[in-house]
C-alpha cells in the first residue's frame, strides 16, 4: 500500500458516520435512502461521506442495468486488506524493538 492510499484510507475511516457507514456495508450491499436512515444523517451529509469513501477506494458504486437512475453502494475489500497488511507489519516492528529494548535491560541486570 502506498502512502497516499493508506493516507486516503485512514482517512475516510477517522469519520465516525463514515466507519458506520462502512460496517453496514460490510453486512450487505445498500442504497442510499437505506444508509441515511441508518446513520440518521441527511441525504447531503451522507452523500458528502460517500464521496470520500469512494475516493479512497473503500466504496463502489453500482447501477442495476434495470434502472440506471439507483445507486447501489458496495464495500471493496481491497482498502482494508491492504490497511490490516501495513498494520500488521507496522505491529512486527513495534514487537522486535520491544523485544530488542527487554534484551537491553537483561543485559543491564
Amino acid at each position: 500500500m502506498t502512502a497516499p492510499q493508506l493516507d486516503a484510507t485512514l482517512a475516510a475511516l477517522s469519520d465516525p458516520v463514515r466507519r458506520r457507514v462502512v460496517e453496514l456495508l460490510a453486512e450487505r450491499p445498500r442504497r442510499p435512502g437505506e444508509l441515511t436512515a441508518e446513520t440518521g444523517t441527511s441525504p447531503s451529509t451522507l452523500s458528502k461521506h460517500l464521496r470520500v469513501l469512494r475516493t479512497s477506494g473503500l466504496v463502489s458504486e453500482e447501477h442495476p442495468a434495470h434502472d440506471a437512475r439507483v445507486r447501489i453502494y458496495t464495500l471493496r475489500s481491497a482498502p482494508m486488506t491492504e490497511l490490516r497488511g501495513w498494520l500488521e507489519a507496522t505491529e512486527r516492528g513495534w514487537a522486535q524493538q520491544l523485544t530488542a529494548f527487554q534484551d537491553l535491560l537483561a543485559e543491564e541486570s
